[in-house]
């Protein structure tokens, strides 16, 4: 079977002799087992049931979560105290669909399903590339300020975090890296974003 490049992978080859080699080495066999995790849990989607789940839950994060989210808020804070978060999360939000377009131009890596034709795409896109996932980077940076005010609210916030992350692998959208670059992005730019902002809010 012939597979597509991934750009992140090619962007590891180097030539024998050069000492970078062995790092070149190792960032290759990740890309490898990168895409062998999402064939594994793409391969689950073969059950009726996980595949609804995914395609649902990734539904959600395209913004469909994030008024259930500030219901949520508002019921539990009131409207001054609930309005608060809600700014700083909105704030988040719109910081994170600046960023993500641009690392993705940046980066332009395939997603799982174009490098490997096996892979099903469980839903359209939303845009081209997979680096890094925008669904798990907007979801972490919503949900920073929430749990930073809000501490009760993290396993919740972890539950979600998880379901969106496995649901966007499991589509066949992204690598588990992606997830993870995401989720670091929303933390380290939406955290300290709220932190200073939250005393103007």
């Amino acid at each position: 079977m012939t597979y597509l490049p991934d750009p992140l992978a090619a962007a590891t080859a180097s030539n024998p002799g050069v000492p970078s080699s062995r790092i070149a080495s190792f960032l290759a066999r990740l890309v490898a087992a990168d895409l062998a995790a999402v064939r594994a849990l793409a391969a689950a989607e073969r059950s009726a049931f996980l595949r609804v789940c995914a395609i649902v839950i990734s539904k959600l994060g395209n913004g469909w979560i994030y008024p259930i989210l500030a219901v949520v808020v508002f019921s539990e804070w009131g409207w001054i105290d609930g309005k608060r978060l809600v700014l700083l999360a909105g704030v988040n939000a719109a910081t994170m669909h600046v960023l993500y377009p641009l690392i993705k131009k940046r980066i332009r890596r395939l997603r799982p399903f174009k490098v490997d034709p096996t892979l099903p795409s469980l839903l359209k896109t939303l845009d081209e590339h997979s680096f890094p996932s925008g669904h798990a980077m907007t979801l972490t940076g919503v949900l920073a300020p929430i749990v930073m005010f809000w501490p009760a609210a993290l396993v919740s916030a972890l539950a979600m975090g998880c379901c969106m992350a496995w649901s966007r692998i499991a589509t066949g959208h992204h690598y588990p890296s992606d997830v993870a670059a995401g989720v670091a992005l929303g933390v380290g730019v939406g955290y300290p974003l709220s932190a200073n902002l939250a005393a103007y809010f």
